[in-house]
């Protein structure tokens, strides 16, 4: 498998892209080989392996990138793209420019994976047993789904400013969505995890485990009550939670948008955000993490970033053409689908560290509300930055206890001020299974989200019951 190009033909790559002109130029290499398998009905429905590889060529002058791709590999491939990408970025000027590179390497953040994939009967095992485990919890579990993934990732970034890094990423989820159903009501849940690790991550957090999960939360949901509407006090779930703290709040210190001005954050660094128990982060650098990055998809080291401390907002999430036109660093944030995109400031692993309430404490100091666990997904305007998140599970609060389940709840709101309404913060901060993937400009990538439990004074919630 090929890991990584020659760097003298990527330095005069480089060199050609920079002919017409431009302030930087970078070459992203990727080489990736993934193996999915699909459970439907107890039965594999799906089985494939597919590769992508290729090299994209970015030229970048004043605020315009220029970019261009090629699957073909060799130097005369290579040098067509560099020519298109400087041809929409060109600035007028001609230039000669020598470009030698220095390689680096990539600081070392994950497990151990194997160059190969495993034998297929290993995936089909591990869904066999989430199925069995899901339907023998439960009589009233109909259907299961279920998906196993296994990706190895090479990727290469060479820039002109001399610098040129490779990374070896391994990324591995399996997901387990489970239906129960009871006379008419039919319900789901849905757990995954894994990370970038190897398969092996699947022998201490077993199919079964995942399996049984998913099946109490769709059980769990069987005979719940009309979730209440009207303004209620929120508690969110510490892990799964973090979702709300990632769409409603951290999309909007994605430097792209406030650079632009689109997002409310734009131009409050230094000014108060959110409630002074507030703290956010988003770290690119934690070993294993599904979001984590040794270097971002512009070679640049993932790190750790405080986004929101105490309240106060200290910074955006950079990528290398945002933080030079903002007159700052880059933050490692800089992330692609693959090599047919140009990157885009995103997020890693965003999260809140722990406050010192215990989720006892917090649960305790409300006499009716909802406590929401987990999110199934949801919407948010990132210029306003008013969103509307369904609940996957939830209950009601009553008397400082956690009584029935709900279903069809939603909330409804605004993410700066949810976070002015924080009012306790749990000491039981974890990041989330690892399974969550984030969209943006039509890009995906692999993202964590965290968080403790978390207070909110009030929060709209939608639903058909009885607030």
């Amino acid at each position: 498998m090929l890991t990584a190009l020659d760097p003298v033909i990527l330095a005069r790559v480089l060199a050609r892209a920079l002919r017409r002109g431009g302030d930087f130029a970078d070459v992203f290499f990727e080489n990736r080989l993934t193996q999915t398998f699909r459970l439907q009905d107890a039965r594999i429905h799906e089985a494939s392996s597919s590769v992508i590889r290729g090299a994209g060529v970015r030229v970048v002058a004043g605020q315009r990138a220029g970019y261009a791709y090629s699957e073909d590999l060799d130097e005369a491939a290579l040098f067509r793209a560099a020519d298109a990408a400087a041809l929409i970025a060109r600035d007028g000027r001609e230039q000669d420019v020598v470009v030698q590179l220095v390689g680096a390497r990539a600081p070392a953040m994950y497990d151990g994976h194997a160059d190969e994939p495993a034998d297929s009967a290993r995936y089909v095992d591990l869904l066999a047993r989430a199925d069995a485990a899901a339907r023998a919890f439960d009589a009233r579990v109909v259907s299961v789904n279920a998906f196993v993934t296994d990706e190895l990732q090479y990727v290469q970034i060479a820039s002109s400013d001399g610098r040129v890094v490779t990374d070896r990423r391994p990324l591995v989820a399996l997901g387990v969505q489970v239906v129960a159903r009871e006379g008419t009501q039919r319900e789901n849940g849905y757990v995954g995890d894994g990370g970038r690790t190897s398969i092996g991550v699947f022998d201490a957090t077993t199919p079964e485990s995942l399996g049984r999960e998913s099946a109490r939360i769709a059980t769990t949901k069987l005979g719940a009550r009309e979730a209440p509407a009207g303004e209620l006090p929120v508690v969110i779930g510490a892990g799964g939670g973090g979702v709300l703290l990632h769409e409603a709040v951290g999309h909007g210190l994605e430097a792209d948008f406030n650079r632009k001005g689109t997002s409310l954050y734009a131009g409050r660094v230094g000014e108060r955000v959110a409630s002074d128990l507030v703290t956010i982060f988003d770290d690119g650098d934690l070993p294993g993490e599904r979001g984590s990055v040794a270097v971002d998809d512009e070679g640049i080291p993932g790190q750790h970033k405080v986004l929101v401390e105490n309240g106060i907002l200290r910074g955006y999430m950079q990528d290398r053409l945002n933080a030079r036109l903002m007159g700052v660093a880059s933050t490692g944030s800089g992330r692609r689908e693959s090599y047919r995109v140009l990157p885009q400031p995103r997020m890693c692993n965003t999260f809140m560290p722990a406050g010192t309430s215990t989720p006892e404490e917090i649960i305790g100091s409300i006499d009716r509300g909802l406590y929401a666990t987990s999110f199934s997904g949801g919407q948010v305007e990132i210029s306003k930055g008013d969103f509307v998140f369904m609940i996957a599970e939830g209950y009601l609060i009553e008397h400082g206890k956690i009584t029935a389940p709900v279903r069809g709840a939603t909330l409804v709101g605004n993410g700066p001020d949810a976070m002015t309404k924080v009012t306790m913060v749990g000491h039981d901060a974890r990041l989330a299974n690892r399974s969550y993937t984030c969209g943006k400009g039509g890009q995906r990538v692999p993202v964590g989200v965290g968080i403790p439990t978390v207070k909110l004074s009030s929060c709209t919630v939608g639903g058909t019951g009885r607030g």
